[in-house]
């Protein structure tokens, strides 16, 4: 529809009412995508705090406890690559209401699941249904905002990272302890019903329908290679310190490798062939989204060691209560929110790529100041003497996470970014999952197996510090890596002139989104 048209088809309105209410509605659109994407990483942290009152009350084995977590984070890695084709396919809005819809009703078979088979067999379809939903969030960012206002809001994506990371702990603690209605552990579930609904009936309302401009058809082998391949890998990861590291796991993971090369050769025949791969390899031809990509995974591995050798920290070694524990990382959150709001906008148009490698450099610095006041107080510790060293790594983890996000996905073409979105969430996962495979390593190995009470605490905050070791040498590496990094990111470089562009598009009033516009380039 041209311009001249949408005006006809309105007359009453002023020349400027349909391009203000296609503005409303994408930021609408915007927070309903965010609210779905911080509702899905609350639930994979607000489960671990409940653990405890789930095992008491479903009486469940130590291995469907483990499954009740392990079950979710496999079911979403091995389906986000396929959720993101999917939305490429058949439309990013219809597979992200698919997916909030059903991740709303497997958190209502969490909640009422009547024992502990059924509360595995729900989260397993509820990291299902997140695979589904996630990948669709920043496709859809990408589809519906031109370049030179990405920047912005990925600042805001951001900080709900930061604000999710924490967020889920308090909140699991918080709705455990308070035992509304005699319902134990049962709200972390419930209370994504009203949320999902909500965002699922607004959701149809204001978020615009994109999809790859040319007919994309699904790579059924290509889901079968990366879904095997993810498993062989996550699998054992997952649950390996559990079993004692068998001989099977590292055969799964050696296998996983020789999987992962016979889906690239595959989805090369595939792509010359019919011009339809799951995977679009061309992507990793792109500097910036290559780099980003290990960016990533290796950025996953850190979080996954502190994340939780940290909980076991305080709550283990510390003795610590959930509340407690919870309360602590709350100057966490707000440092990363602040400063990844901060970053993209302000200092990532002026530094570039060095925002981020100042990200990494702080963060290293804060993991540092942790381990020195954890060796000065010991068990003695405070929660106020712990604000310092995490307002100090979130500060510079808020400075790499939304600028990341922002520099991996600005070269990657309109119709691939619901593949490209699915490749970094995938590797974000298996990052996380390698770094909790490690714990038992770098953590659990300074241990040891048999402790006396008098020994656990020292012992755990021991394990603490030498796992703290590792996630500065994993900074260390990021900083290292970031230098194949664009040094700005084209939308910074060339906004003026991506505006003026903006301005002319021509704007579907039924969608309220743009019809025609060019993708940028990155320079560096």
């Amino acid at each position: 529809m041209t311009s001249t048209e949408t005006t006809l088809s309105s007359p009453a309105e002023p020349p400027q009412g349909p391009a203000a209410v296609a503005d409303r509605r994408r930021w609408f659109a915007l927070a309903i995508v965010m609210t779905a994407a911080f509702m899905d990483l609350v639930d994979v942290t607000i489960v671990n705090i409940a653990i405890p009152s789930i095992q008491r009350d479903e009486g469940a084995s130590f291995s469907q406890i483990q499954w009740i977590t392990a079950g979710y984070a496999l079911a979403f890695a091995a389906g986000l690559i396929t959720g993101g084709r999917l939305g490429d396919i058949h439309g990013r809005k219809r597979l992200f209401l698919v997916g909030i819809g059903g991740f709303t009703i497997a958190s209502a078979l969490c909640g009422f699941a009547a024992n502990p088979e059924m509360l595995v067999a729900s989260r397993i379809l509820q990291g299902g249904m997140a695979a589904l939903m996630v990948p669709q969030v920043l496709s859809i960012v990408h589809a519906t905002f031109p370049a030179h206002e990405r920047g912005k809001v990925f600042g805001l994506f951001g900080a709900i990272v930061g604000l999710g990371a924490v967020s889920g702990p308090l909140l699991g603690a918080l709705l455990t302890e308070w035992n509304l209605f005699g319902l134990e552990w049962r709200p972390i579930f419930l209370i994504n019903l009203p949320v999902g609904i909500a965002a699922l009936i607004l959701g149809r309302r204001f978020i615009s329908e994109s999809k790859a401009p040319k007919a994309l058809k699904l790579d059924l082998v290509g889901v079968a290679l990366v879904t095997l391949g993810l498993l062989m890998l996550l699998y054992p990861l997952t649950r390996g310190r559990e079993l004692g590291w068998p001989l099977w796991g590292y055969v799964s993971m050696g296998g996983a490798l020789l999987v992962f090369a016979a889906l690239v050769a595959y989805e090369r025949r595939k792509a010359a062939r019919d011009g339809s791969p799951l995977v679009e390899l061309s992507l990793f031809k792109v500097k910036s989204f290559a780099a980003g990509i290990a960016v990533q995974t290796v950025f996953g591995v850190g979080l996954g060691i502190f994340f939780l050798v940290w909980t076991l920290y305080m709550q283990v070694g510390l003795g610590w209560s959930p509340l407690r524990a919870g309360l602590t990382g709350v100057p966490f959150s707000i440092a990363v929110s602040a400063a990844a709001g901060m970053s993209v906008q302000l200092l990532v148009p002026r530094f570039g790529r060095k925002v981020l490698q100042a990200g990494a450099l702080i963060m290293a610095a804060g993991v540092l100041l942790y381990i020195w006041e954890s060796e000065r107080y010991g068990l003695s510790i405070a929660s106020w003497q712990m604000a310092l060293p995490l307002v100090v790594m979130g500060a510079g983890m808020g400075f790499i996470v939304a600028p990341l996000t922002d520099a991996v996905l600005s070269e990657v073409p309109r119709e691939h970014s619901g593949s490209a979105s699915g490749l970094i969430n995938t590797v974000q996962q298996m990052g996380n999952a390698l770094g909790l495979g490690l714990v038992s390593v770098v953590f659990f190995g300074e241990i040891g197996d048999r402790l006396t009470p008098a020994q656990v605490g020292p012992a755990f905050v021991n394990g603490f510090q030498h796992a703290l070791g590792w996630v500065v040498a994993v900074m260390v590496a990021i900083f290292l890596l970031m230098f194949a990094l664009p040094k700005r990111p084209a939308q910074h470089v060339e906004g003026a002139e991506d505006a003026a562009v903006g301005e002319q598009e021509s704007v579907n009033p039924a969608e309220g989104a743009p019809v025609s516009g060019s993708e940028p380039a990155l320079t560096g």
